[in-house]
């Protein structure tokens, strides 16, 4: 079983029902016991950081998600549950879990390519470039593009946490990893096929 956390942070049937389309089963849950008890873990989330840690600390789900971590659990983050398995988000100056040591990044308000300004929040399809082979990237080509809804970014202290970087003004990491966690910047559940590859590959994947 997969237990997708809910924490009150974003739409989680698109993720279930992702999973639930790929032949795995999955729970949308807020109880720590259902957390301790799954094979793996998907933590999507979409909104402020602040407000999701304190969502979090009050449903006691930051300690289950430690756990499962300690535990050596598989363990997917999507977008705004990428950016809080680091240490700090400047997004409200807000402390994370610190599962990686890093902070979470605004993009730059000037950001822009060959004089053309972009726009914040970075949103729309884009591709990722691998800096190291992992098995969540097995069959995604280069490409390939991923949706992308985001203001901040990652910023691992550790670059070999970094395993793949996007461009949107600069390079940002894209998907980051520590031994049984994977997180992406971008949501798989709504790219469409190559989403789906890496959402199987996840649920296949034994760190």
């Amino acid at each position: 079983m997969i237990a997708i956390i809910d924490y009150d942070a974003g739409n989680l049937t698109s993720v279930a029902r992702a999973v639930t389309y790929l032949g795995f089963s999955c729970v949308i849950t807020r109880d720590p016991a259902q957390i301790a008890a799954a094979e793996r873990i998907i933590f999507p989330g979409v909104g402020a950081a602040g407000s999701a840690m304190a969502s979090l600390k009050a449903l006691g789900l930051d300690a289950a998600i430690r756990q499962a971590f300690d535990q050596l659990k598989p363990i997917l983050g999507i977008c705004l549950g990428t950016q809080i398995i680091l240490s700090r988000s400047d997004e409200n100056q807000t402390i994370c879990l610190g599962i990686i040591d890093g902070t979470v990044r605004s993009f730059p308000a000037d950001l822009s390519i060959d004089g053309q300004r972009l726009k914040i929040p970075h949103m729309g399809w884009n591709r990722i470039q691998p800096t190291a082979a992992h098995p969540i990237l097995n069959g995604v080509k280069d490409s390939d593009e991923f949706y992308f809804v985001h203001g901040y970014y990652p910023d691992p202290a550790n670059f070999a946490q970094v395993l793949c970087t996007t461009d949107y003004g600069l390079r940002f990491a894209s998907v980051i990893r520590h031994k049984n966690v994977v997180a992406t910047q971008f949501h798989p559940e709504k790219s469409g096929r190559p989403g789906l590859r890496l959402l199987k590959n996840f649920c296949l994947w034994n760190p």
